[in-house]
């Protein structure tokens, strides 16, 4: 990888495919809540093979508009379940977009780094702390390590991408091993 990611690593409990896509977009754009606690236990069950635990949880943020569009932040809402099960904390306030952008899906991979450049800000001294950040569906991947470079600049040494899905491109059973566990 010629620029390696900001993040240290990515956790994925299923891959982004059918049911687990209809369960994450009927939680997030039909605001069925009652699937955040079910898609939080599926990557909790993932997460009981990681050997190192972070110190907080942090749910990916949602602008202010965007929030009071939908009602709520999603990956807030499986943040809460998992912080307790985990027994970790979740600071859900001490990070934040600041900058209004059109949603991510749909853009292409450059058209995405771009959009999110400058989106995210922080206010919390992370120095020397492990951060898990919680998020929906991992596509590219420009969203996560924009926050990251964030939580580095505010001294977090570790951080963790804890999503229920991701999308992968089709690839060979070995690459795919050696990708995720998927």
């Amino acid at each position: 990888m010629k620029k390696p990611p900001a993040f240290t690593r990515t956790i994925a409990a299923m891959r982004y495919d059918f049911p687990v896509n209809a369960l994450i977009q009927s939680l997030k754009y039909q605001s069925n809540l009652v699937i955040a606690p079910i898609l939080a236990n599926l990557l909790f069950t993932r997460l009981q093979t990681i050997v190192t635990r972070p110190d907080i949880i942090v749910p990916m943020p949602l602008h202010p508009i965007r929030l009071r569009e939908r009602g709520f932040n999603q990956a807030m809402e499986i943040g809460r379940y998992l912080a307790r099960q985990m027994k970790i904390p979740l600071l859900p306030d001490c990070c934040s977009r600041i900058k209004h952008t059109p949603p991510q899906a749909g853009l292409p991979w450059k058209a995405r780094q771009k959009n999110i450049r400058k989106a995210f800000g922080c206010t919390i001294d992370l120095s020397g702390k492990h951060v898990a950040v919680i998020d929906d569906v991992m596509t590219t991947g420009a969203s996560l390590n924009e926050l990251a470079i964030v939580l580095r600049q505010q001294g977090a040494t570790e951080i963790s991408n804890w999503v229920i899905a991701r999308t992968l491109p089709e690839l060979t059973q070995t690459t795919f091993h050696t990708t995720s566990p998927l």
